[in-house]
């Protein structure tokens, strides 16, 4: 070449050794592709040095170029041969530290359960279906008509107080919180022909703190039978059987006299468990009764033809005696190991 020519063979081959040693430094992926500028892109030496080629006089352009060409296609392999290199290494890390020894002992896996409330509650209600009964539900945001007066509260009953009910604003809307599940029994005797033998679940609200014994959000399953000739004795054998299921053949009931609005004659429900922890004894369950007939009268049906027993107890407190449950706080923290203690159930 003319000395004239600023592209000589040592200039070419100095850009190429500067580019390899370049691309051989790179310790992975990332760090050679940020050098792709500065070895084989526009910012390389080898670049500047072809930027020069339309300058040249035109018997130096051929040879210029393919020299430079040449160096561009030997830098150009070697970028893609070290890429493939580091590629391939990575891979091969990746995989070795996700490789799992399958001859270790298998981790347990926590998969969770289910509350025991649900399950108590689906257990209660398989028991009542198995009887011929229907499951029954309804909203928990409620009209005061369904919650209190349609059940025979009085107006100026202690229940309807704000300091026992949670009230929907705007109070002249007469929503609430359902306090019980009771509305859905006046639901359902308005909606489903006679006779009628329901049950029905759910949450309910009242303003109680959360305490050991107390929360505000409970769950309470309530049971409705309405036919022709239901007597306390057909309500005493219901209570009797469920109750057996739920604690033991030897499980046995007694009724006490007691008032509430929607029942009359009304009866506190006690229950002989003889598996509770510490000896058997007799627990407070729940209330029941005949259902009052201004109940009936309120759903359109004549009392003089048809009768009907009701009962509800909290399955919170079900739970709580049967299975030596101590602090209503364990049932509403959601803390699955306390859930585990009763089975581990889909």
């Amino acid at each position: 070449m003319s000395a004239e020519n600023p592209i000589t063979q040592a200039a070419v081959d100095e850009a190429v050794q500067q580019a390899l040693s370049a691309i051989a430094e790179a310790a992975d992926l990332a760090a050679l592709k940020a050098s792709r500028g500065t070895t084989v892109g526009e910012q390389s030496a080898i670049a500047a040095l072809n930027a020069l080629v339309k300058n040249l006089p035109n018997e130096f352009k051929a040879p210029s170029g393919a020299m430079i060409g040449k160096a561009r296609g030997q830098l150009n392999a070697a970028f893609a041969e070290r890429e493939a290199a580091l590629f391939e290494a990575e891979e091969h890390a990746k995989l070795a530290a996700e490789a799992v020894d399958v001859t270790a002992a298998g981790q347990p896996t926590r998969i969770g359960a289910r509350h025991p409330l649900s399950l108590l509650q689906d257990q209660i209600a398989d028991i009542f279906i198995g009887m011929g009964w229907e499951i029954a539900e309804g909203p928990e945001v409620e009209s005061e008509w369904f919650n209190f007066d349609a059940l025979n509260f009085d107006e100026d009953h202690p229940a309807r107080a704000m300091q026992d009910t949670f009230f929907v604003e705007p109070v002249e809307s007469h929503l609430v919180l359902r306090t019980h599940t009771s509305p859905v029994q006046v639901r359902s005797l308005l909606e489903r022909e006679l006779p009628v033998y329901v049950l029905c679940p759910g949450r309910v609200f009242r303003t109680d703190e959360l305490d050991a014994t107390h929360t505000p959000v409970f769950h309470q399953v309530e049971g409705l039978a309405v036919d022709k000739g239901l007597t306390m004795a057909d309500l005493r054998g219901t209570l009797e059987h469920f109750a057996r299921i739920m604690f033991g053949p030897d499980a046995q009931i007694r009724l006490r006299p007691s008032f509430f609005p929607f029942t009359e004659p009304s009866a506190e429900l006690d229950v002989w468990h003889p598996g509770a922890k510490g000896g058997a004894r007799w627990v407070e369950w729940g209330g029941c009764g005949m259902v009052n007939p201004n109940v009936l009268r309120a759903a359109g049906i004549d009392p003089e033809v048809y009768t009907g027993f009701a009962f509800g107890m909290g399955i919170e407190r079900t739970l709580m005696f049967r299975n030596d449950v101590r602090d209503m706080h364990d049932m509403v923290e959601s803390d699955v190991r306390f859930s585990e203690q009763f089975g581990v159930t889909l």
